[in-house]
């Protein structure tokens, strides 16, 4: 299949006080197919976010390349830019802060199409209706509405419609469940899955709860303080993950009728997630992972293929697969 996205070498830092610099993204590849879904897992604060938001130039990167259908958009001017963002959308984290409280859910899903000038009123309301109703809201049902009045499962789905409303090729869901209640994140998943294959659409789907990042994803890539450590099909990497926190990850997911969780390697010292200020040397999962050693503290360890379009970067390859 086509890369509809390239990704190369991204950085992204945010400047803090003392002259010191958030180091979010440091130097991330990857490509985006086609028509498929690519999940992005990790835990809170190992640069996901920021990763989704530089791909769509919400703000723009530090440095490296986004090249979207041929085009690298961090050279675009904003007008340039602004035409191509109506390509590629973006589903924020917060359901119910994405959205206008006070205005009218209707008003808020033709937004986009008032801003761009497309067709005539009779056409924007047919639009409107047809994308709400493909994510399960009856327009007739919350006309007069405004986003105030509704869940947070609801707004998400107005949320959903808003980005589609443009037909955009390329939809970016920046941990779009993750502000839900379990019952509800199934269904948010269904609607999203209903619209790729509706509307022909290309994801990239980000979170940190893994079970429900496979359910919707082709292909996953595992991030760690921002580096993937770890990318392939979704199968393979959940059922042979290769790289020590991708199955500390896994292994952080309770099955059914599990009273513990189950011996893994899981590191038992330096649970917490080192600073983004400051990451180790060499391998950065390195203070957390009990099979380190100095090598692991001296080198980086780049990506080995380790099967068909299944990476990771660990020096200890053979001793992860063999346990």
């Amino acid at each position: 299949m086509t890369a509809l996205l390239e990704v190369k070498e991204l950085v992204v830092e945010f400047p803090a006080s003392k002259g010191r610099r958030v180091h979010a993204v440091s130097g991330v590849d990857f490509e985006v197919r086609q028509g498929e879904t690519l999940g992005l897992v990790g835990e809170s604060g190992c640069g996901k976010s920021s990763l989704a938001r530089a791909i769509v130039q919400a703000p723009r990167p530090t440095s490296g390349s986004v090249v979207f259908d041929g085009t690298a958009l961090e050279g675009l001017s904003r007008s340039a830019l602004r035409e191509q963002r109506r390509r590629l959308q973006l589903i924020i984290q917060d359901p119910i802060a994405a959205l206008n409280p006070r205005r009218k859910v209707e008003d808020i899903v033709a937004e986009p199409l008032e801003l761009w000038g497309e067709g005539r009123r009779s056409y924007r309301q047919d639009r409107v209706a047809e994308v709400l109703d493909a994510v399960g809201i009856d327009l007739a049902a919350v006309a007069g509405r405004r986003a105030s009045e509704f869940s947070g499962g609801q707004c998400q789905r107005i949320n959903i419609a808003r980005a589609l409303v443009l037909e955009p090729e390329l939809l970016v869901c920046d941990e779009p469940v993750s502000a839900l209640d379990v019952s509800v994140r199934a269904q948010i998943v269904n609607v999203l899955e209903g619209m790729k294959e509706r509307y022909g659409l290309t994801m990239i789907f980000v979170g940190h709860d893994v079970s429900v990042v496979r359910n919707i994803s082709d292909r996953i890539a595992v991030m760690y303080l921002g580096k993937i450590v770890e990318l392939g099909p979704a199968d393979a990497v959940c059922e042979r993950p290769q790289h020590p926190y991708t199955r500390a990850l896994l292994d952080a997911v309770l099955e059914p009728g599990d009273v513990a969780p189950p011996p893994s390697l899981v590191p038992t010292e330096g649970i917490d997630l080192p600073s983004p200020f400051d990451p180790p040397s060499g391998c950065r999962f390195r203070t957390r992972c009990p099979m380190a050693t100095d090598l692991c503290r001296e080198v980086e360890p780049p990506l080995r293929v380790l099967g068909s379009g299944h990476v990771a970067a660990c020096h200890h390859l053979d001793v992860v697969v063999a346990s």
